[in-house]
């Protein structure tokens, strides 16, 4: 089973500039963390963009779900900023692509060390390979379908919107 990644920047791929106190992009960590995780899963790893999900435009979205409808494998995970990751996934969503499509991400970068990337990276590739064809998004342990859930941005953590019956 190939797993296609598909890297859109947000702040898991952030870097760090010490002398001006901002935040950048630079390469994707992807390859490190895998490589760190002793991840034997075959994988694919395709940078798409490296933007800040908040300047993410409906371009970069229909850049997104393209890449998805084309890609010759039917299990994608998709990195994304957790600000907007709903927004796309619902574009996404609209196309009915049938494929197990995740989105993931995270509230710290990687490179601080104390990042829950790791974490929700290897989530979302366990949660890849074992759902059948549907967009959704995984964070914080958790499993949401993309029509579904939220981020709270008070406490920082994704959360149903409401209850299935």
């Amino acid at each position: 089973m190939t797993i296609r990644i598909f890297v859109t920047g947000g702040t898991f791929d952030k870097e760090y500039d010490e002398i001006n106190g901002r935040l950048y992009f630079k390469d994707t960590h992807l390859p490190e963390i895998l490589k760190l995780g002793r991840c034997n899963l075959d994988v694919q790893i395709r940078t798409l963009m490296m933007i800040d999900s908040l300047e993410m435009s409906e371009m970069d979205r229909k850049t997104i779900a393209d890449n998805c409808e084309k890609c010759e494998v039917d299990r994608i995970l998709i990195t994304h900023g957790t600000d907007t990751m709903v927004e796309t996934a619902r574009v996404i969503a609209a196309r009915k692509i049938p494929k197990t499509i995740i989105l993931t991400g995270a509230m710290i970068p990687y490179k601080f060390g104390s990042s829950d990337g790791f974490f929700n990276l290897g989530v979302g590739l366990a949660f890849v390979q074992c759902l059948g064809p549907g967009v959704y998004v995984a964070m914080n342990g958790r499993l949401f379908d993309w029509d579904n859930v939220r981020k709270n941005r008070k406490t920082g953590m994704f959360e149903t919107l409401k209850e299935k019956e």
